[in-house]
């Protein structure tokens, strides 16, 4: 008897052995990783100033009247290029925008994506591509932006850019994309700028000869390191357009997530130093460290992207319109939180989805396809802005409608592609008429341009655009002050529009 119980003694001794060693390794991994989380960026440095901007939560706007959902964690997650900063506002646009719904009870994360060329009110009335908000207002704004246009009660966000994504790929070995001809073509064309970018190499992927007779169709599985899955992501001219984008962006996240699953301890640790560094978020270092225990069990398994229903305006270059917003944002929350729900669309999308159907000169100017789109050329001629300015009043800030403001007489603006009758020209159209100008023919300038800005007291037909004397056929003209008569010298290709004291420059380059 007295073997048995010092046997029994033994493995108990064993167990607690055992017990303790996996405590102090949980402890030791617990500590690699807490200490790994001050590597996160907590505050973005503003570039005019250098000094830290710490994210400010009490600037996000919500609806009041959007639902407050229970059993579930929302986030928003931006993509941002510092190689194309909005050149009027000195930062970047988020040309990834990815609601993440997390479900409590199952670990279940959605992903919707949202298009970036869809035009929302970023804020203030200000109605613009999605993408713009963050460049605007940063986080904050773009976090709006998402409440505000979707009923959502969105807080907490996380931003990245190129370098971590082409890390985060590169310390899993790699990913096995299947790639079409034409991704293949335009993911090539990408990686040179990537790895310049990144400071990291790549192989160009060998194009097939003959070349396949359906260029959009899968071609082969190939096995991509971080610059080329990077450059894959950023893809949106091939015939998908950036619908096919947000949904290969949407893929790899689901891809990286399986590989992260099946790593061990070191790569985990090697991703955490090296792309951590890269991360702005608000989340805290507790917050993420209670999310580890089930960090493993989550399962992304449903994505999408929004709007689910839409059309096109071609109002200064393409613009992505949900037909309608409210039936869109219903169908999202269904996505996000269940059918189960009930939800109805506040007013404040109702108003909203009204006035970008105004904006955009009704349903009937919507087209079902894309217009023609090419790769950017550097002129910033698909930066897109409406601003209300609380007359009633069409503020068009884009360099190729017009602002009808009350009372102002004559037709001065015209519709979404350009100006109206005799007033804006084929495709371009006329000028900022501030009340009181009246007249026809106050600013256009000729077929693809906008003419001048023409303020109070100036007056007269063809004060300041018209052909020959207010712009060429690339941009907007001149300022042209209160008294002085227009300006006859013609302006710069692409020039400055002022509104409310504020210069948007319309030559910025809008990224790829």
């Amino acid at each position: 008897m007295a073997g048995k119980g010092k046997k029994k003694k033994r493995i108990l001794f064993a167990i607690e052995i055992i017990v303790l060693l996996l405590f102090i390794g949980g402890l030791y991994v617990y500590g690699q990783i807490s200490a790994r989380m001050d590597k996160l960026v907590k505050n973005k440095v503003t570039e005019s100033s250098g000094e830290q901007a710490a994210f400010d939560d009490s600037k996000i706007v919500t609806n009041d009247t959007a639902p407050k959902m229970t059993g579930y964690r929302t986030y928003a997650l931006f993509g941002i290029d510092h190689r194309s900063k909005n050149a009027s506002l000195g930062s970047e646009n988020s040309d990834t925008m990815i609601i993440a719904s997390i479900n409590n009870d199952t670990q279940e994360v959605r992903l919707v994506s949202i298009y970036r060329d869809t035009l929302l009110n970023i804020g203030n009335g200000t109605y613009a591509k999605a993408n713009a908000a963050y460049a605007y207002g940063g986080p904050e704004q773009a976090i709006s932006m998402l409440n505000t246009n979707l009923d959502l009660n969105i807080t907490d966000y996380a931003t990245v850019d190129f370098n971590a994504l082409t890390a985060a790929v590169d310390a899993v070995g790699g990913l096995e994309i299947p790639l079409s001809y034409a991704e293949m073509v335009h993911m090539n064309s990408y990686c040179k700028e990537t790895s310049e970018e990144t400071d990291k190499e790549y192989t160009p992927v060998e194009l097939p000869d003959p070349k396949p007779e359906d260029e959009e169709a899968i071609y082969n599985i190939y096995h991509l390191n971080g610059v080329q899955v990077t450059s894959y992501c950023r893809i949106r001219y091939t015939a998908s357009l950036d619908m096919g984008r947000t949904e290969r962006q949407r893929k790899v996240i689901q891809m990286l997530t399986q590989k992260l699953k099946k790593a061990g301890l070191t790569t985990i640790f090697n991703i955490m130093d090296e792309v951590f560094p890269m991360v702005e978020t608000s989340l805290t270092k507790t917050e993420i460290l209670n999310m580890i225990p089930t960090l493993l069990g989550y399962h992304v398994d449903q994505t999408t992207g929004f709007p689910f229903n839409y059309k096109f305006s071609n109002a200064r270059g393409s613009i992505i319109v949900a037909d309608s917003l409210e039936s869109n944002v219903k169908q999202l929350h269904e996505f996000l939180y269940g059918s189960s729900e009930n939800y109805t669309p506040s007013q404040n999308i109702i108003d909203a989805s009204a006035k970008i159907v105004a904006i955009v000169g009704g349903a009937d100017k919507l087209q079902d396809e894309a217009p023609a789109v090419s790769e950017d050329d550097g002129t910033g001629n698909n930066e897109f802005f409406w601003q209300d300015d609380g007359s009633g009043g069409n503020a068009w800030d884009n360099g190729s409608g017009g602002y009808s403001d009350p009372n102002s007489g004559g037709t001065t603006g015209g519709d979404t592609t350009g100006g109206g009758d005799n007033s804006g020209g084929n495709t371009g159209g006329g000028d900022y008429v501030d009340p009181g100008t009246g007249g026809d023919n106050t600013g256009g300038s000729d077929n693809t341009g906008g003419g001048d800005y023409v303020d109070p007291g100036t007056g007269g037909d063809n004060t300041g655009g018209g052909d020959n004397s207010g712009g060429d056929n690339t941009g907007g003209g001149d300022y042209v002050d209160p008294g002085t008569g227009g300006d006859t010298g013609g302006g710069d290709a692409g020039g400055d529009v002022i509104q409310d004291e504020v210069i948007v420059d319309y030559e910025s380059v809008e990224g790829a």
